[in-house]
């Protein structure tokens, strides 16, 4: 019996006519079975959607964390500031793309932040007017001057006061830039080492944002938000050249430029940052040099004035003593 099952499936008459049957089989559920299958497009688009959304808010408490949770993207509101500025129309007269741009580069990004230093802008000249009043003449200084002097000075505080704003934002925004640039370089070789590990634009900031925080908050910040941004703007285009506005470093913007060509035309990434990476390390390194260089001439004027005169008294005192117990 076994010997006739065996020679009954090696016949290639009965071999041919079951791979027959399986093509006709395979053939037939091809078509029919598309007919019966639902569309899954919908779901997959509210899931994407939906990781997509978990995704921008976690980046958010991200941002939120980093910055000791004062805010997150978008911040707190002041109504009654914010109605003080619409009420004077504060907005078109004081505000312009270049003001925008350098409170993003200092860290204010928020409407409140523009508010704000737009209710600053107007109420310091008059409180700095009222304070100048008040010590010159309630209290009655520099009273040997004549009046149109004092009012000179006075009017010179409030002309302080006015520009007062633009003199902390210039300040907080040359903090940020120091610290990132002294970061970029390091930044952009952790970059470099996950892009050719295989990660993803998106991850590879978000990695490099966590490992770079301890070095530059406000590096990490940037990238953070531009991580955020990579997952819910329409383009990715957007949000690299954002990266390149808020932090106004020539540096950042020639990455940002090779990312955004990269990302068009195809282009290998890695090696672009290889690139961009040693370029960063040689500015920085030169830029130390150059500090190295001005150190000898600003020193200088210290040694004379305080190493000299201390040098002199431990050579000359014990002469000095000896020629005075003599006479």
């Amino acid at each position: 019996m076994s010997t006739g099952l065996i020679k009954t499936l090696t016949d290639p008459n009965v071999v041919l006519a079951v791979l027959v049957s399986l093509a006709v089989l395979a053939t037939f559920y091809s078509l029919i079975v598309p007919f019966f299958e639902r569309g899954d497009l919908g779901k997959r688009m509210k899931s994407v959607a939906s990781e997509r959304e978990q995704i921008r808010a976690r980046e958010r408490a991200r941002l939120a964390d980093m910055q000791g949770g004062r805010a997150s993207l978008r911040g707190q509101n002041n109504a009654s500031i914010r109605q003080i500025v619409e009420r004077l129309n504060l907005r078109t007269a004081l505000v312009d793309d270049k003001t925008v741009n350098r409170l993003k580069m200092a860290g204010f990004r928020s409407q409140n932040a523009l508010n704000t230093f737009l209710f600053a802008r107007f109420c310091l000249p008059f409180l700095f007017l009222l304070v100048a009043l008040v010590y010159i003449f309630g209290l009655g200084n520099f009273a040997e001057k004549p009046l149109m002097v004092r009012l000179f000075f006075a009017i010179g505080f409030a002309y302080l006061g006015f520009y007062a704003p633009n003199i902390i934002v210039a300040n907080a925004v040359s903090k940020r830039q120091a610290s990132i640039r002294r970061a970029w370089p390091d930044a952009l070789d952790l970059l470099l080492i996950c892009v050719e590990s295989g990660v993803s634009m998106e991850l590879a900031m978000r990695r490099v944002a966590d490992e770079i925080a301890a070095q530059s908050q406000p590096l990490a910040e940037e990238l953070v938000l531009t991580t955020a941004e990579l997952s819910f703007l329409p383009e990715r285009r957007a949000a690299l050249e954002n990266l390149g506005l808020r932090t106004g470093l020539e540096e950042v913007r020639s990455v940002v430029q090779a990312l955004i060509q990269a990302d068009r035309y195809g282009t290998p990434i890695a090696q672009a940052l290889r690139v961009l990476a040693q370029e960063s390390r040689d500015q920085r390194m030169n830029a130390a040099e150059k500090k190295a260089a001005a150190l000898p001439p600003k020193l200088t004027v210290p040694m004379i004035l305080f190493f000299l005169p201390v040098l002199v008294a431990v050579i000359l005192g014990p002469a000095g003593i000896q020629v005075a117990d003599k006479f």
